[in-house]
């Protein structure tokens, strides 16, 4: 089995110039080469048949991807309209400004079939393709975002999958991220 980065991947974990809430002391080669050569802890289900969960521990200084919502530190959640690509059109995001999360234990990569990523537009070499990583404390998956699954159900041409919409997934993921937002430096 082969394992590649895909250029949407590369460009948020690995962006030209780097930030603080992206992967840190590791090359975008490093990372690819280290996925196909060291074995995960574990392999958990995806949302769908096409996506797998490769957990791997944090061989890197990369902090913890979300931050939970406390009364100390609500003020400094901060909210836009944006887009992850410029085909995508804006959604309401938010995330906190002036935190600094712990190391992260654990590498949730989120991967696509070659298969599934050919439907989308985004072929690869290899067997499977990195659309994402979570950077966690524990070896779990976060959920996906809620407005993640509303795009994934509008399908590909927005930038979705096509997966029809869980309803008690996105109920599970309201309240992860009711209670827990991402951080930016």
């Amino acid at each position: 089995m082969t394992i590649e980065l895909t250029p949407f991947a590369r460009t948020r974990l690995f962006p030209d110039r780097g930030r603080g809430n992206t992967i840190q002391d590791c090359t975008p080669e490093q990372f690819e080469r280290h996925l196909n050569t060291q074995a995960p802890l574990k392999v958990l289900d995806g949302y769908a048949p096409f996506c797998k969960l490769h957990v791997h521990r944090n061989w890197t200084s990369t902090r913890c991807l979300t931050v939970p919502i406390t009364s100390a530190n609500r003020h400094q959640l901060r909210s836009a309209y944006e887009a992850r690509s410029k085909a995508e059109l804006p959604v309401l995001v938010r995330w906190f400004e002036g935190v600094e999360p712990p190391v992260a234990s654990y590498f949730v990569v989120i991967l696509y079939s070659a298969e599934q990523l050919a439907k989308e537009n985004a072929p690869i070499q290899g067997d499977w393709g990195v659309v994402g990583c979570l950077y966690t404390a524990e070896p779990e998956e976060i959920p996906m975002a809620p407005i993640t699954m509303m795009r994934n159900a509008l399908g590909v041409e927005e930038g979705g999958s096509g997966v029809p919409m869980d309803r008690e997934a996105y109920r599970r993921a309201v309240e992860f991220w009711d209670n827990n937002a991402n951080w930016r430096p």
